[in-house]
């Protein structure tokens, strides 16, 4: 049975830490919505599955992305995972920081490992189709089960 904790910032499920105030996509990527932009990074699930992480492909900025599209990838020593985009829209920013310094993925996936500020285009459509705090914590629960 996965143990369990939870406070006002997050929800523990097992070892992994689910923010409270963002959302998630089923691929294990995080959003979070500050001022009509999303924030985009990988979950904690995500970083402690890829284990050592080495080398973060960035989007470049200005390209147009699409949900649910690969938008970049994250390499550890023994997997190459792609990163899908949670929202549509306008790459306005990326997280130069990852490109000497890739383990902040590693150290600090919600915080100071973000990837990339998207100008969305369709956001309040999409966001619909994401998963809450909640319902991402529950599809960790059923991968720990297996």
């Amino acid at each position: 049975m996965p143990k369990e904790k939870s406070s006002e910032r997050s929800i523990m499920v097992d070892e992994y830490e689910v923010r409270i105030g963002l959302l998630y996509t089923e691929e294990h990527e995080w959003v979070k919505v500050e001022d009509g932009k999303a924030r985009v990074g990988v979950t904690d699930y995500a970083q402690k599955s890829l284990h050592e992480i080495v080398y973060v492909e960035l989007p470049e900025e200005e390209i147009e992305v699409e949900q649910m599209k690969p938008m970049g990838t994250v390499e550890s020593i023994k997997a190459v995972s792609e990163v899908y985009s949670p929202v549509s829209g306008r790459v306005i920013k990326i997280n130069e920081r990852l490109r000497d310094s890739p383990e902040l993925v590693n150290k600090s996936p919600y915080d100071e490992g973000w990837i990339a500020v998207i100008e969305p285009s369709n956001l309040d459509e999409e966001l619909r189709r994401l998963l809450t705090p909640e319902q991402y914590a529950d599809l960790l629960r059923k991968i720990i089960k297996k």
